[in-house]
């Protein structure tokens, strides 16, 4: 519930689901193909085709032919593009640390410390 909530606070203008999902594949993974990301991501081609669409009208992603496949298309995230995925991600953090330092004690806030290793080990393995 608490990853749906912070995926769901997005202001007005800024990177839709998908779009931060696939900028993010990018980031992490690397240069890669539509189809790739769309396999990675567990969507259809033409879905990551749209997506991959409108981050490139905004300049956040940039095309090249794959230098050992010249049939191929490899897609980067541009500067622009990972400001972009910075800032999100900036603006999660922010919400989450207030929500934290409002609403808990400083006994609650080591509980929830304490158990982070434990979740980011569930998280690895589901």
């Amino acid at each position: 519930m608490l990853v749906r909530r912070l995926r769901q606070s997005q202001p007005a203008g800024e990177l839709t689901m998908p779009e931060s999902a696939a900028l993010a594949r990018l980031d992490r993974g690397g240069p890669a193909t539509a189809a790739a990301l769309a396999r990675l991501e567990q969507i259809s081609p033409q879905a990551m085709g749209a997506t991959l669409a409108a981050l490139e009208a905004r300049a956040l992603v940039e095309r090249r032919r794959d230098p050992g496949d010249g049939r191929q298309v490899i897609l980067s995230p541009t500067d622009a593009g990972l400001a972009a995925l910075r800032s999100r991600r900036d603006a999660r953090t922010e919400l989450l640390a207030g929500a934290l330092s409002a609403g808990f004690s400083r006994a609650e806030l080591d509980q929830l410390a304490a158990a982070a290793p434990l979740l980011e080990r569930l998280a690895e393995r589901v």
